[in-house]
């Protein structure tokens, strides 16, 4: 069930609609990464001062702007760590806003897979927008959870991949079922739906846990993800 599921869902990946989708999320997670990268030079150039005066002391360490004021060695190395800092936080947060961003246009991948391969079937309802936007600060929290998981897991030798497939297999799989399942059914059912099938849903999301740690393929995972839990939902509803 869950292999035939994910082999459907990779097979829809480049369709025309998925790409417009991708499109539109990469778009607005880049404009979002550009937002966060000028509200993270505001916040050094305007915190920088204020705490160093706290402690009587000019401090300077990654403001480019304020360093650059005392020349020398100073400003170089600030620029540097700047830059570095930045950088790091920027390429952090590019799986997590890209999800976020993404889980605003998920109603739209799990419409566009139910009429494609399921034409015969009731279409599913859109989630209302509050509860839409909900859903894409969970998918943002869930992805930052599970990135910063991989990176501290790296420090614990011999349970790296066993706790980040574990964490995040049972968070993505949760996640994308609700969000598929919920198209038909009502918060109460979704949830014991999900109870009744937890095997398989934990196995899709180990599934799309393994697609999320592929960088660069990561940016798809969202659009996976959703693909394939509306391809298990739709096989589980065939079997009861």
């Amino acid at each position: 069930m869950v292999i035939a599921a994910t082999r459907k869902a990779l097979g829809e990946l480049f369709d025309p609609a998925m790409r417009q989708v991708f499109w539109k999320a990469i778009g607005l997670t880049i404009a979002s990464l550009i937002l966060l990268w000028f509200g993270l030079v505001w916040t050094v150039e305007a915190v920088v001062p204020v705490v160093g005066s706290w402690f009587g002391m000019e401090l300077v360490v990654f403001s480019v702007p304020i360093a650059a004021q005392f020349g020398g060695p100073a400003a170089v190395i600030a620029t540097i760590l700047f830059g570095l800092l930045s950088a790091a936080m920027l390429a952090f947060l590019i799986g997590p806003v890209s999800a976020a961003i993404a889980g605003i246009f998920l109603d739209e991948v799990a419409e566009h897979v139910e009429r494609q391969d399921y034409p015969g079937d009731q279409p599913g309802t859109a989630l209302p927008v509050g509860q839409s936007i909900i859903m894409s600060v969970k998918f943002f929290g869930i992805v930052i959870v599970g990135n910063l998981l991989a990176i501290l897991l790296w420090f614990v030798p011999g349970i790296t991949l066993i706790a980040f497939f574990a964490v995040n297999g049972y968070l993505l799989g949760r996640e994308y079922f609700q969000l598929a399942a919920m198209r038909f059914h009502n918060e109460a059912d979704t949830k014991a739906l999900f109870s009744a099938n937890s095997r398989h849903v934990l196995l899709a999301g180990f599934v799309i846990a393994g697609f999320m740690a592929i960088p660069l393929l990561n940016l798809l995972t969202p659009l996976f993800g959703a693909a394939l839990m509306v391809h298990l939902h739709k096989a589980i509803e065939a079997t009861t």
